[in-house]
């Protein structure tokens, strides 16, 4: 990987993160869509159907939040318990960004935003269980806020390119 994370500040001044609306699944959902149909970065299948995809973004117990620039919606991310009972004090969530906004520092305001709302939720951690270790922009984003790698799956994920590669586990303590 070539060079140092985007400064956050530059590209996100204009950058509203807020609670995801209804009227948000259209722009949320084609983000999902360009996010997964690579088969690179993130486990779902690339011809994941849109309600699959909507149920798990808005599920029951999962908070929802776009971010938004001019009045567009350019990111997403969800938040919540990582396990139920007596593991729920350990947050887990999911980003995607929109292609033309991705390296840019989407991604690093809505990782910071998801970390100030998992310690205003009373989380004590947040943990990331799956995050593929050829995402090198995702890994070194989690790495720069904080995330160590403390698992890795070897082979876990099924590249569409590079074949079976490792996924990590990433933890860090609010």
């Amino acid at each position: 990987m070539a060079g140092k994370h985007p400064d956050p500040t530059t590209a996100t001044a204009a950058l509203t993160i807020r609670a995801a609306a209804d009227t948000d699944r259209d722009a949320i959902w084609e983000i999902f869509r360009a996010t997964v149909a690579p088969g690179d970065a993130f486990v779902y299948h690339p011809n994941t159907p849109r309600e699959e995809a909507m149920a798990y973004w808005f599920a029951n117990g999962t908070r929802t939040y776009a971010a938004e620039e001019d009045e567009k919606v350019i990111g997403s991310y969800i938040l919540r318990p990582n396990r139920p009972g007596l593991g729920d004090h350990v947050a887990n969530a999911g980003f995607m960004v929109a292609p033309a906004a991705r390296r840019l520092g989407v991604g690093w305001a809505m990782g910071e935003h998801a970390l100030n709302e998992a310690r205003r939720l009373g989380y004590r951690a947040m943990q990331f269980n799956f995050v593929i270790s050829t995402n090198e922009w995702a890994v070194h984003l989690w790495q720069q806020l904080g995330f160590q790698i403390v698992g890795t799956l070897p082979g876990a994920f099924r590249h569409a390119q590079k074949g079976f590669v490792d996924a990590y586990v990433m933890f860090r303590l609010l």
